[in-house]
């Protein structure tokens, strides 16, 4: 890691946890005053498990499942004979399933690489006010895999099937300091065992940020970027950056954005971004969010 990206990481990290700090009177609004000397666990930091593309600090309910449908259109810059992208559609649709208040596991498949994906999210710090044990912040643990489905480039040589997957570790750092905001950062590793040249790394480390701000009972505005630190060519690789608006209507979740990443899972986003947002290479996108009530949770 270069002294610079240190620096940033450094940073950022210590204004997160100044800002958590300073912020532990807001904490308390989220609750009533009456009962402040209780425990109380924060929820909706964010209107879905995504911020956009990354995960968030927030969980499905036990026996839930989310049923996700995800769609990236092509770049606006490809012009009118392109429809501005809308000719273009890559997409992802995926299960996941809260197991526990504090435990969810998801599957998945795109069309990008025609990757089949799963996870599974762990959160063994959750952000509570009031009483013993409360914690500014949450903290959650992801581990996930990817495997290609695509054909061989070169059925005549040796394959391995190990070459199809890939894997990622992530925590990720989050607070919802009051009802209108919430912050969360997350390291993240991704590992592939398979990479397009000899001098490419098998590893590549980026630090994710995702912010939600409230705009009204049922919108907000939400960022989710990912700075790649090391692993990748940043002379043709780029850091994938999304913008977008959440949509909440009864049990289904819109989130609609902007976004020059074509990836849908987390090995696809951080290590195939290759457009950029100050030439135009953005696309529309949006993910679709339906939760069921599998089981009684009380039970």
């Amino acid at each position: 890691m270069n002294p610079f990206s240190l620096r940033f990481v450094l940073v950022l990290g210590i204004l997160f946890i100044g800002s958590a700090v300073m912020a532990q009177n807001d904490l308390l609004s989220l609750v009533d005053q009456p009962a402040a000397k209780k425990k109380h666990y924060i929820t909706a930091a964010f209107k879905s498990t995504r911020v956009i593309n990354g995960q968030s600090m927030e969980f499905l309910g036990k026996g839930v499942l989310d049923v996700r449908i995800l769609h990236r259109f092509g770049p606006i810059s490809s012009g009118i004979n392109n429809l501005y992208g809308l000719d273009q559609a890559n997409m992802r649709f995926g299960f996941d399933y809260g197991i526990l208040k504090r435990l969810m596991v998801g599957v998945g498949r795109s069309n990008v690489g025609k990757e089949l994906d799963g996870f599974i999210k762990y959160r063994p710090v959750w952000q509570a006010a009031g009483g013993p044990g409360s914690a500014p912040v949450s903290v959650i643990i992801v581990s996930g895999c990817t495997m290609s489905t695509m054909p061989w480039a070169d059925p005549t040589r040796k394959n391995f099937f190990s070459s199809r997957m890939a894997f990622y570790n992530e925590i990720v750092i989050g607070r919802k300091f009051n009802e209108d905001f919430s912050l969360q950062i997350s390291p993240i590793m991704v590992h592939r065992n398979l990479v397009p040249l000899a001098s490419d790394s098998n590893d590549t480390y980026a630090l994710g940020i995702g912010t939600r701000l409230k705009l009204s009972k049922r919108m907000a505005f939400v960022v989710d970027y990912h700075h790649i630190f090391f692993g990748l060519d940043k002379t043709v690789y780029k850091d994938p950056l999304s913008v977008g608006i959440d949509i909440e209507t009864g049990g289904h979740v819109f989130q609609l954005h902007f976004s020059n990443a074509t990836g849908l899972n987390e090995k696809q986003f951080i290590t195939g971004t290759t457009n950029r947002w100050l030439k135009g290479q953005i696309g529309f996108g949006f993910n679709l969010s339906r939760v069921f009530t599998i089981s009684n949770p009380m039970k």
